[in-house]
């Protein structure tokens, strides 16, 4: 079993109650934007860390991370990337893709929207955007997800307020 600590959009924005949270889980999963280096490295030397680049990071930030992620953990297949939309509005270069082999968990930042949802038309596909965990943006709430997996379970997924932005 492992606890996950799921963020995006950090736009260069670290705090305090963010890493609290993450130091609780076994890997912490950043969904792109993490704006700074100084962001990935901190989250790094806490935990693992699984991270993409997001339309926001530089040079240095695409060398560090890829544009997507597909990896298991535990029996779960999952898809992260930064700019994928969400069910029933998926970016168009991804829906192929989706349809013909989709993840059991699809995740995707850029909206700074918090959504988890499951698309019952791709096989009950559980799809989670954690929001914006930085300042930057429209947002109103900074926000971040925690979940466990147990093999081919996702469970106890909470949504955490990190304070207004």
């Amino acid at each position: 079993m492992k606890k996950i600590a799921l963020l995006s959009d950090t736009h260069g924005y670290v705090d305090d109650a963010m890493l609290t949270h993450c130091k609780a889980c076994d890997e912490i999963w950043h969904a792109g934007d993490f704006g700074t280096t100084e962001v990935s490295d901190r989250l790094s030397s806490i935990r693992l860390l699984r991270g993409v680049y997001g339309n926001v990071d530089g040079h240095e930030l695409r060398l560090m991370h890829p544009l997507e992620q597909k990896f298991n953990c535990e029996e779960i297949s999952v898809w992260m990337i930064h700019i994928g939309g969400y069910p029933g509005r998926y970016h168009h270069a991804l829906k192929n893709q989706l349809l013909t082999g989709p993840p059991g968990l699809f995740i995707s930042g850029h909206s700074h929207v918090l959504k988890v949802m499951r698309d019952e038309k791709l096989h009950n596909m559980l799809h989670i955007n954690p929001g914006a965990a930085g300042k930057h943006g429209f947002h109103k709430e900074r926000t971040m997800v925690t979940f466990k997996i147990d093999k081919k379970r996702i469970f106890d997924l909470e949504v955490l307020v990190l304070g207004k932005k």
